[in-house]
């Protein structure tokens, strides 16, 4: 099986129109390759009907044992387990007998959960999967100082900049069917690239309006990176949280150069 099977998906979109369900997937982008080595998916045997790992949410290597995704992503574990597994193949086959996965242990931020509506909230959606091992020959991703999209944004150099968002999640190709336009990515590590809308407190909102040449991400792409710069950056200011419920509009992302965000990462990581 792969991510979101035709009723998963389905619940997922009800899901969404619904409530505020977080995201996501990329749309309107191509595939990876071997650009981003340091993105994996996260995966869990969720499926009775499909024994093994499937995949649920995309994470990033930050340390060598360390993998920054969002905290609204251990709703895809077993009640009271925080046991999980990441594969950075940039084709993960979740049919392989053997694959190429890395076990880990889920924590989420102790006071994940939203605050309060609108850009003053602070969710504290933010986790990391703490693996038992380090993968061999995947360099982390650098992440940003404090402040350093506020610093752009005063400056006047925010709102031109390019970022390239990164996942395993669902793919939109075309402008209009609904969600019969979304597509199974068929566990292929697929990117796009984004301008910027605005910026709060927490929040980087990024278009992924096809109209003006943007992509984004959807569903199964949660906890996935948002670098600043082109297909080359190495340096994730945000994590894919939530978006519009066809994936082809506003990208809403948690900041990652927030006192916030860097409080949590500092017990993990060494930061910049």
């Amino acid at each position: 099986m792969h991510l979101m099977r035709p009723t998963v998906l389905a619940a997922a979109v009800i899901a969404v129109v619904s409530t505020a369900v977080p995201a996501q997937a990329i749309t309107f982008g191509a595939p990876d390759g071997e650009r981003h080595p340091n993105v994996g998916t996260l995966l869990t045997d969720y499926d009775p009907a499909s024994p093994g790992p499937e995949s649920f949410c995309t994470g990033t290597l930050i340390a060598p044992q360390v993998v920054l995704t969002a905290a609204h992503c251990g709703g895809a574990l077993a009640p009271g387990s925080t046991d999980v597994a990441v594969s950075f193949d940039a084709e993960f086959d979740d049919d392989d007998a053997t694959p190429d996965v890395y076990s880990g242990t889920f924590v989420a931020h102790p006071d994940f959960g939203f605050s309060g509506p609108g850009g003053k909230s602070d969710p504290h959606d933010i986790a990391v999967v703490l693996l038992d091992e380090a993968p061999t020959g995947i360099t982390p991703a650098e992440l940003p100082t404090l402040g350093l999209l506020d610093r752009l944004k005063a400056e006047g150099a925010l709102r031109n900049r390019v970022f390239t968002a990164v996942g395993y999640g669902l793919v939109r190709e075309t402008k209009t069917g609904g969600p019969h336009g979304f597509s199974d990515p068929e566990g292929i590590r697929r990117y796009a690239l984004q301008t910027s809308n605005s910026l709060t407190k927490q929040w980087l909102t990024l278009s992924m309006q096809p109209s003006t040449g943007d992509g984004g991400t959807c569903y199964g792409d949660s906890g996935g990176p948002h670098f600043l710069g082109g297909v080359d950056s190495d340096l994730v200011v945000s994590i894919t949280v939530t978006g519009d419920t066809m994936c082809r509009a506003t990208d809403t992302t948690y900041r990652l150069d927030t006192a916030s965000a860097r409080a949590f990462l500092a017990k993990y990581v060494t930061l910049p």
